[in-house]
């Protein structure tokens, strides 16, 4: 739905579905819910996530003219989809295998511009048009600086080969359509900064002489397409876990040009753990709490040193718990985002007040999205039932972006 300079949707990824058929299910049985409480008298915004089998269904003529008819049915649009996760999200293990098949394979590639294909077809005239995708790929399945680098190097140069495609379809019809690329823990990139060094020392550096070449342009004109074509999502959860300056981060991406595709409105555990035994221990069993198996709930904790420790889940993080060198916890368990405080623990909320602040007095982006993907692995204590969470959650974003 329209809001001010902005639009704002939720994330599809929280509604399980191993296919087209399941995924438009879910939509046909939750959407018109949702969009009756919360842009009844409006159209109302989707952000699509499609696995690679249900992107290999819908690509086909019928089924996304069926979709394109049903959008229009019910009041909807797509503007922007979710191309991070490739395989199937729900009711598996997915841990590290969400970046599977990561940036450095033809996979990845295809599934991504497949992906575009159909939001170029089902996107609103007028209107730009992204997708978030993986951070190149997983850190970890990289043992030597060597290693890494190649890997960045492949993922970086199969980026600039979907962007070649996006700058043939703008030449074409005039449609601006964007990478957006999503850092997240334990990513080749992680943070705001490493995002930024990557996009300068790399992405532009093999870019520009590329994109002159390929469309005889010269080395500034390239450097405009680039940025218009491959852009930063900017999730709030992923941001606040590594205990980021929003507006420093903001900031410095306007000063050296780079874009934010879409803000991912989401929210990470929080605590400070700076205190007696006995709250600790509460504390403690509260994050064990959201230990499941399906997803990677990586955690950092500040050091009384303003240093950061980094854990690559909340089981080695809880079994180093005592660790008295922590004063506070952030773990990347996207929490709904309209609740502050969820018993000894909290939510990192502040984090998106502050952002969509930013947003309020100087919009940086025109695509919002509600990205609460954690539905079915919540404590049952604070799982509503998931239209209703949804709308909450979309309610209080609004509510948020209108307030003075």
């Amino acid at each position: 739905m329209k809001l001010n300079t902005c639009h704002l949707t939720y994330c599809t990824n929280i509604h399980a579905g191993r296919n087209w058929t399941e995924d438009l299910e879910a939509l046909r049985k939750n959407f018109p819910v949702i969009k009756s409480t919360v842009a009844p008298d409006q159209l109302m915004g989707l952000g699509l996530r499609l696995s690679n089998e249900a992107s290999l269904e819908l690509i086909n003529e019928i089924p996304l003219a069926n979709f394109k008819e049903w959008l229009d049915a019910n009041g909807a649009y797509v503007y922007t989809m979710n191309g991070f996760p490739y395989g199937e999200f729900h009711n598996t293990v997915v841990k590290e295998d969400v970046h599977t098949p990561d940036w450095t394979t033809d996979e990845r590639k295809a599934y991504s511009l497949r992906l575009f294909k159909i939001l170029e077809a089902i996107l609103p005239e007028g209107m730009e048009g992204g997708i978030s995708t993986s951070p190149l790929s997983y850190r970890h399945w990289f043992k030597t600086p060597d290693d890494l680098a190649a890997a960045t190097y492949t993922a970086t140069k199969n980026m600039i080969e979907v962007v070649k495609e996006l700058i043939h379809v703008y030449q074409k019809t005039n449609v601006v359509m964007h990478l957006d690329i999503e850092p997240e823990p334990d990513g080749i990139l992680e943070t705001g900064r490493e995002f930024i060094d990557w996009f300068e020392r790399v992405f532009l550096k093999l870019g520009i002489p590329e994109i002159e070449n390929s469309f005889n342009v010269s080395a500034d004109e390239a450097e405009v397409l680039l940025k218009q074509h491959l852009t930063l999502c900017y999730d709030v959860c992923h941001f606040a876990i590594g205990f980021e300056n929003h507006a420093e981060v903001v900031r410095e991406l306007e000063l050296k040009g780079i874009k934010v595709g879409k803000i991912q409105i989401s929210a990470a555990l929080h605590a400070d753990i700076d205190k007696g035994s006995d709250k600790r221990k509460i504390i403690k069993q509260a994050f064990g709490a959201f230990n499941e198996p399906t997803y990677l709930h990586q955690v950092v904790a500040l050091k009384k040193d303003g240093g950061l420790l980094r854990y690559r889940d909340l089981t080695p993080a809880l079994a180093d718990f005592d660790n008295p060198e922590a004063m506070q916890w952030r773990a990347h368990f996207h929490v709904p985002i309209s609740i502050r405080e969820i018993g000894a623990v909290s939510s990192t909320q502040n984090d998106i007040i502050e952002v969509l602040n930013i947003q309020k007095s100087k919009p940086f982006t025109q695509h919002l999205e509600v990205e609460t993907y954690t539905w079915e692995v919540l404590p049952e204590q604070i799982k509503l039932p998931i239209t209703e969470s949804i709308s909450k959650e979309l309610l209080w974003v609004a509510d948020q972006l209108n307030t003075q």
